[in-house]
Parts: structure tokens; C-alpha cells; sequence
């Protein structure tokens, strides 16, 4: 056995080998020392090999999913290699035989396809990364959904590329991989190598018109060689990995450059558009916006929301099916009531084509494509409808068929597995209805036979009995042989054995009957099993139309669910055009407003215009004002707003004009990379200068306190450099928060440029935010105000109120030597502060006796007014003895 089990461990010495072994599958060596680990099982011992101890541990074949889904998140891959034969086989070739086994899948991180391995609101993909001479293309594929994609991706695109798609495994080839490792790494992908001849463009065609049945790919699209190697290399992987099992894959579509705008990692990562800074779902914009009722509604959400369009016809498309379910909530709400009951089809067709499906699986789309003909029904019952709904009503229909047969061929609730059997409904094969009658009502066969058998030969103490050497027999006592063993009745009972005391026969009837109750068990699953075959084959041969209906279930689900969203937060058609126009009336944050919301307050909405096709262009607005003042809310928020309306939903604004962006760039926050060395300063450097050297007039950029990390008069001059090239360089709309007033100036030389703040009142020495965004701009940043909302000792908010009043004073006069203010304002001179006076009186003072006598829960709203007229009054009374005296 461990000559079998090193043999196929050779073949796959970067993986585990989970090494089936009757219920168990089982771990030895060094696999089953990591994985006792990773897994935090018992490893124990079994024999030896080379004199020392076998080292091995082992997981339940039944629970080995969960085991799988740990070992793949912690960086594992597994073999996972089944008995092919029964020990019962093997005998037959010798008593010393060993059961056959080999790998029949190979579990990565890209090639998941159970349930219970994915997270059903997201994709799961499987990427590759191909280069032929100057040309580079990334291709990426779900295998639990079929989706295939290709596009160009030039070596400085592949982080966005990364960053946009956030595949689990990506392949690629010599040089090329060490090259990206780091960057694939950081990606959170792993990074898979294979051999230079996956990625053959010539290889790879090939391969792909195998797949696809096809002669030539043509009918697809035009790809260049480095599009087929990188597609190549999927197909070759998967190939690999399922053991020549693959996938159902959707005909590649090829991505066009520029149809898609493009956001690069540090972008998505301070807009949070996936995942908060925390690293979560929650407080991402994904959370605030998702309310689709699918997994695959769930999927089509994230891939839009991190893959905007630039393309205004399909734009349109997606916000007119939104419009018209906003304006119909009561067609809305059954649309949504109806697709809560659709199962994930995409991921149950994808299993079944691996012939790793269940009962499940077709029942999921028995009931998916149930629910797809209601839909289908209820929406072509209606006039006036966009094209988009018209598309999806007309993919929805036609499944009668196939809905049919699964109907009648499942019961209502299948279990999990096919070798599980009960799950063909009854009376849909007379054979198996046959079979499970003798399996389930064996004994009252047995005993109606003796019934009939007693009756024909006029024997009452006729017994029909079973043991283990004759199985069932007939048995008489031996006063009635000589009548069973004489004409007619010999024709019928045929004797077996004689015994002291009775005589045994069998009949021919009751011989085909034990064996039919022995084998009934067996036979039935066997049978169910076929009829299981037969219904995968009628799936599969109707999989492409049952691809598009679950395709089109989810983008139902999305605009309905976009709907949804928009009648409840008063959202509002944006208006796109192919301009640099950029006009927000009331634009709000859609994940602070609902945070708000749940703390009782409400969100201040601003205006913003960007637009530079005007007489007055004003394509970058320079924002200044305090912290915690909502500077880096509204930044963020416009650009928000962009992305949701050229992802095709309605906007958080009162009304928006966009010109189409093709490019988001955010460069919002702190943060170092101290794994490479970078410091805050470096990182916010290192994001600028990609935004400057990438961003173009189409463009959307928003920046916020660029130069703040480095020494003031630095930082000044970085945040004045960037500012002028952002206006004569990139020429692009952007919106620029900056401490640094000076800076304001430059609205008098700048023609696009746009002085805004945002609003505060003082009021007796603190700071009030207004989070109003008003044209003008702050004459001062109130961080002293700020640091002493934030708690710090009053001791050091004093002090800082001093050196900043001979700061000022200092600026005012001309500026003197900071070696001037030091002597001026000497470090000992912030001592620690003494304790405070001892109050004159311990005696409480009238007021202060009258106010203590009040109960406030108990004042109803008029004896309140009256009560502050009296304190007034009292007061204005006591402050006139005072001048008085």
C-alpha cells in the first residue's frame, strides 16, 4: 500500500495527498505533519518506512469539504485520489492485491466548485497572465459559474487589473512569474507557475476550439496570441486540475480597452468600494448598496460596481430597466418576491457539468426555471417595457420542457447525494417503482406467496422460511409430502430437503422472488443512478439556454434590487453624456448617510460642479477648512456618485449631469507599506505620482491633503506643483482638500480653478461643523479647536493656543526667526498646570439652589418656558447688584 501511495505522491509532490482508504481519507510523511497542523488534528502513527516511524493523521471522507475549505484558505493545494475499485475487485486479481487508486481532482484556490468551498455572493476566479513579445493579456475564468473573459493588460495595468477582478489563483510562466510574484502576492492571489507550453498560443487555439466544438474562434472575436496563450493556460490548468473532467465554460469575451473605467488598487482601497479600510464587508460601499435577493444577482452586483462601463448605450439600457421598476414598486415587489426563490443555477449547472453535481443541484434548477417562467409571464403580460426587461422576459422563456421532466423525475426534496438514492419521484419508472415495493414490502410478498401457495395445495400449515444456507424455502410437515411430491402439485413445488419432522420445497416463482428481494435494494439505487445519468444528459444538452436564463435572473435581480435601493433612499436618474461635464445638486455619501440614519441624525448634502465645457470652467475646486469638517465625505462622495451612475444605478443626489469618466484616482488617507520600506510620506508620494502620470482630461481625481507628511515648506511645494500640473498637465476634473491656504491664491491665476470650503462657526472657543461646502475659502484650519474636541489636556490646548497667536503675530510682522520664538516661548514655559482654586464659598449660591430643586422629567413644555423666563430674570437681577456694587 505505501509503495502505491508514494508512487502517486511523486506525481504531485506540491500538493497533499488525500489518499482515500475505505471511510477515511488519510495523510502520511511530511503531508500528514502539515496538515495535522493546519487542521489541528491528531497525527498519529502507522508502521515504518526506511526504519522510521509513518507519520499520519486522517479526516472523514463524508466531512472532507470542511477539512478542504481550511487547508485551501491557509495556502494548501490537494490531490485527492479515490478508490477506483472495490477490495472485493481486487481479490479477484489475487488475495495480496492492492485496491487501484489514483488523483481525480485537484483542489486549488482557483478551482473551487461546492458550495460549501465558496462564498456564494462572490466570484471565484481563476486567472492567467500571458506574455508574447510586447503584448500582454490577462484572462480570467469562474469555474463555478462558466464565466470566461479575456482583455489586454499592458504590465503597468495588471495591478488595477488585480485590484479589480481579485482572483484567488493566478498562472503564469518563467520570467514573467517572478517578475509579478511579489505584486500577485500582495494581491492576495496565489501565484501558480506552469511550463512554458501551457501558454502556447498555436497549443492553445487548439485547446479552445476542442472545448468549444468549434473549427475556428472567429465566431468570438479576434484574439491576439498573447489573448489565446493566457486563455490557452486556463483551459490547460483546468484540464490538469479536474483530471480531464472540465468545466462548462461561456465562449470567451474578449474586454475592449477602455470599456471599462479604470480604477487602480490604492483607489478602490480609499473609496472602499468592496471592503472597508478595517478589511470587511461592512462599511463598504458594496454593503450600503447590495440588496439583491441571489447569489448570482450578489456576483453581477460586485462585478459591476468594481468594473464600471464607459459605454453610454448600455448605460442607458440599465438605467431605463431601473427607471421603470422604480416607477412600478408594485411590479417591483413581485418580481423580488419571485426571485427569493431562485436557487443559484449557475453554480448548480457548473457541477453537474463536472459531473460533481447532486439531486440538489437539478432540483436547484427545476425550481430556478420554474420561478424564471412566472417571471417570464408576468413581465411579457406588460406593455411599455424597455428592451432590457423585454431581453430578459424573452431568455426566460421555452424551459417548459426540461421543468417538466425534472418534475416528474424528482421529489420535492432530493437529498445531497446520488448514491444517497431516494430521490426519483415515484411512478416515474415502473421498474425502480418495482424494485423499491420488493426492497420496502419484501416480507408481505413472502407472506402472500404462502398465502397462495397454502391455498393451492390445501396444506394450512404450509410456512414459507428463510435461513442463511437455503435462503427461502416452503416447508410442510411430513404427513402432507406424499401429497406435494404427486401430480398435479410436483409441477409446482420442487423438493429441496427432508427432515425428520418436514418436508422443504421451493418453487420457481419463490426462487425469482428471493433473489428479487436480495438484489432489490441495489437494484433500486442502480436504477435511480440511471435515471440520474439520463437527467444530467437532458441538462446538459439544454445548458446554454439554461445559462442564459440564469443570466438572465441576475440582471433582473440587480436592476430590481438597484430599484429597490433607489425608491428607498431617494435616488435620482444621473444624466450622462460624452462630455467633461460634472454637476451634483445635492450629492450624499451613501454609506455615511446610512450611518447617520442609525445614530437619529441626518446627512448634509452639497452641491459640486466640475464641469469644463462651460463659459466659466472649473474643472478642479480647491477645498479647504478644518478636520473632521466632512472635507474627505464630499471628495469621496462625488466620486462615489460617478462610479454608481456608469455602473447603471441611480445616484445619491438630488439631480447629476456627468460627463463620462474613464478614469476614478483617489488619493485619500494615511498609510505606510513598511514591508518594502516605504514610509506614509513615500506611499502618498509614490499614489500622487501615478495619478500625474496616468490621469487624463476625461478623468476624475481626488486628492486630499497632498505634502502633509514632509516639512511645511516642502509640503507647500509639492501640493502647488501638483495643483498646477493637475490644471495644465492632466487638465482633468478633480477636487483638491488642502490645509495649506496659500494655496488659494492660485484661483486668480488658475482659470479652472475653484476656491470651496467647508463651513464651521465658532462659538465661545470651540468649533461648530456645519459640513456646508460653500464657494470661498478658510482663513484658518481651527486645530487647536479640533484637539480639544478630541480630548487633549487643557493644559497643552492652551500652550498650542499661545504658540499659534505668536505664530501668527510673527507671520504678520514678516516673519521672524523661529530661533526668535523659541526664546520667546521657552519650553519650560509650558508647566505643569496648578490645581485648581479652591471655590470662595462652599455655600451654593440662589441659582445654583434653585436649579437643584428642579425636576426636569416632570416639567411639562410650558412651566419649562416659564421656568427659564424666571432664571433670567434672576440672573439679570443678581448681575445688576453686582454692577451695582
Amino acid at each position: 500500500m505505501m509503495a502505491q501511495y508514494l508512487e502517486i505522491k511523486s506525481r504531485y509532490p506540491d500538493a497533499l495527498l488525500f489518499y482515500r482508504m475505505g471511510d477515511f481519507y488519510e495523510l502520511f510523511l511530511d503531508d500528514a505533519v502539515a496538515a495535522a497542523e493546519a487542521l489541528d488534528i491528531a497525527l498519529t502513527k502507522r508502521g515504518k518506512h526506511r526504519g522510521e516511524d509513518i507519520a499520519m493523521c486522517g479526516v472523514p471522507h463524508h466531512a472532507a469539504e470542511g477539512y478542504l475549505l481550511t487547508l485551501i484558505r491557509k495556502g494548501f493545494r490537494v490531490a485527492v485520489c479515490e478508490q477506483l475499485e472495490s477490495p472485493a475487485e481486487a481479490k479477484k486479481r489475487g488475495s495480496k492485491s492492492v485496491v487501484k487508486r489514483d488523483v481525480v481532482r485537484l483542489v486549488t484556490p482557483g478551482t473551487l466548485s461546492e458550495d460549501s468551498l465558496l462564498n456564494a455572493r462572490s466570484h471565484n476566479y481563476l486567472a492567467a497572465y500571458a506574455k508574447v513579445r510586447d503584448d500582454h493579456a490577462f484572462a480570467w475564468t469562474d469555474m463555478s459559474t462558466g464565466a470566461f473573459h479575456v482583455a489586454p493588460c499592458p504590465r503597468p495595468m495588471l495591478g488595477p487589473m488585480l485590484a479589480r477582478l481579485s482572483p484567488r489563483e493566478l498562472l503564469a510562466t518563467g520570467p514573467l512569474a517572478e517578475e509579478i510574484r511579489e505584486q500577485v502576492e500582495e494581491a492576495g492571489a496565489t501565484l501558480t507557475e506552469l511550463a512554458p507550453a501551457s501558454f502556447d498560443s498555436q497549443a492553445a487555439e487548439g485547446r479552445l476550439n476542442t472545448l468549444f466544438g468549434t473549427g475556428a474562434l472567429d465566431a468570438f472575436g479576434q484574439f491576439s496570441r498573447a489573448d489565446l496563450g493566457a486563455m490557452g493556460a486556463l483551459v490547460d490548468y483546468l484540464d490538469i486540475t479536474q483530471r480531464g473532467q472540465l468545466p462548462r465554460l461561456h465562449p470567451p469575451q474578449r474586454e475592449s480597452a477602455g470599456k471599462a473605467v479604470q480604477i487602480d488598487a490604492a483607489t478602490r482601497r480609499n473609496l472602499e468600494l468592496t471592503r472597508s479600510l478595517s478589511g470587511g464587508r461592512d462599511g463598504s460601499l458594496l454593503q450600503a448598496v447590495d440588496r439583491t435577493v441571489t447569489g448570482a444577482g450578489a456576483r453581477l452586483l460586485e462585478s459591476r460596481l468594481t468594473s464600471p462601463s464607459t459605454d453610454l448605450g448600455l448605460l442607458a439600457r440599465r438605467h431605463d430597466m431601473v427607471a421603470h421598476l422604480v416607477g412600478d414598486a408594485g411590479l417591483r415587489d413581485a418580481l423580488r418576491d419571485a426571485l427569493r426563490r431562485v436557487p443559484d443555477i449557475e453554480r448548480a449547472l457548473s457541477r453537474l457539468g463536472l459531473r460533481r453535481g447532486g439531486p440538489r443541484d437539478l432540483a436547484a434548477i427545476r425550481e430556478g426555471l420554474k420561478q424564471a417562467g412566472i417571471l417570464s409571464d408576468r413581465l411579457s403580460a406588460l406593455a411599455d417595457l424597455p428592451d432590457g426587461l423585454t431581453d430578459i422576459a424573452s431568455a426566460l422563456t421555452g424551459h417548459g420542457q426540461i421543468t417538466g421532466l425534472l418534475d416528474s423525475a424528482l421529489v420535492e426534496e432530493p437529498p445531497l447525494l446520488a448514491r444517497d438514492g431516494g430521490f426519483v419521484a415515484a411512478g416515474y419508472s415502473a421498474d425502480l417503482d418495482e424494485a423499491r415495493d420488493l426492497r420496502d414490502s419484501g416480507r408481505a410478498r413472502v407472506a402472500a406467496m404462502q398465502a397462495d401457495y397454502a391455498d393451492k395445495a390445501g396444506v394450512s400449515a404450509l410456512k414459507v422460511k428463510h435461513n442463511n444456507v437455503l435462503g427461502y424455502f416452503i416447508e410442510t410437515p411430513a404427513t402432507h409430502a406424499k401429497k406435494m411430491l404427486s401430480e398435479p402439485l410436483s409441477a409446482t413445488f420442487i423438493h429441496r430437503q427432508t427432515t425428520a419432522n418436514a418436508v422443504r420445497f421451493t418453487t420457481v416463482d419463490l426462487s425469482d422472488l428471493e433473489t428479487r428481494i436480495v438484489n432489490a435494494g441495489g437494484q433500486a439505487l442502480g436504477l435511480e443512478l440511471q435515471v440520474f445519468d439520463t437527467l444530467l444528459d437532458a441538462v446538459e444538452a439544454d445548458a446554454d439556454r439554461i445559462a442564459d436564463a440564469a443570466r438572465a435572473l441576475a440582471e433582473l435581480d440587480l436592476a430590481a434590487a438597484l430599484a429597490d435601493l433607489a425608491a428607498a433612499e431617494d435616488w435620482t436618474r444621473p444624466v450622462l453624456e460624452d462630455s467633461r461635464a460634472f454637476e451634483i445638486e445635492g450629492g450624499r455619501h451613501p454609506v455615511v448617510e446610512q450611518s447617520l440614519r442609525r445614530q437619529g441624525a441626518s446627512f448634509v448634502a452639497n452641491d459640486c460642479d466640475l464641469s469644463a465645457d462651460g463659459s466659466e470652467p472649473r474643472p478642479i475646486w480647491l477645498l479647504t477648512g478644518p478636520n473632521m469638517a466632512g472635507k474627505s465625505t464630499f471628495l469621496r462622495q462625488n466620486a462615489l456618485i460617478a462610479l454608481l451612475a456608469q455602473m447603471g444605478s441611480f445616484v445619491p443626489a438630488r439631480a447629476a449631469r456627468i460627463g463620462i469618466v474613464d478614469q476614478i484616482f483617489s488619493r485619500v488617507g494615511a498609510a505606510d507599506d513598511l514591508a518594502r520600506g516605504r514610509s506614509t510620506f513615500m506611499v502618498e508620494m509614490v499614489e500622487t505620482a501615478a495619478i500625474l502620470n496616468q490621469a487624463g482630461p476625461k478623468a476624475l481625481v481626488i486628492l486630499d491633503e497632498i505634502g502633509r507628511g514632509t516639512a511645511t515648506y516642502d509640503g507647500l511645494s509639492i501640493a502647488w506643483a501638483t495643483l498646477e500640473h493637475l490644471h495644465d498637465g492632466n487638465r482633468c476634473r478633480a477636487l483638491f482638500a488642502t490645509h495649506y491656504h496659500e494655496l488659494t491664491a492660485l484661483a486668480e491665476t488658475l482659470d479652472g480653478l475653484h476656491n470651496a470650503t467647508v463651513a464651521v462657526r465658532e462659538w465661545e472657543g470651540d468649533v461648530v461643523f456645519l459640513h456646508e461646502v460653500r464657494a470661498g475659502a478658510a482663513d484658518r484650519s481651527y486645530g487647536v479647536q479640533v484637539g480639544r474636541l478630541a480630548g487633549l489636556p487643557p493644559a497643552v490646548v492652551d500652550r498650542a493656543r499661545a504658540i499659534l497667536d505668536a505664530l501668527e503675530e510673527n507671520d504678520r510682522d514678516g516673519g521672524g526667526k523661529v530661533r526668535t520664538l523659541v526664546d520667546d516661548l521657552p519650553l519650560f514655559s509650558a508647566a505643569p498646570p496648578a490645581a485648581p482654586a479652591a471655590p470662595a464659598s462652599s455655600a451654593p449660591g440662589p441659582l445654583e439652589s434653585r436649579l437643584r430643586d428642579i425636576q426636569p422629567d416632570l416639567l411639562s413644555p410650558r412651566e419649562a418656558l416659564d421656568l427659564i423666563y424666571e432664571l433670567r430674570a434672576a440672573l439679570d437681577a443678581d448681575e445688576g447688584r453686582g454692577t451695582g456694587g
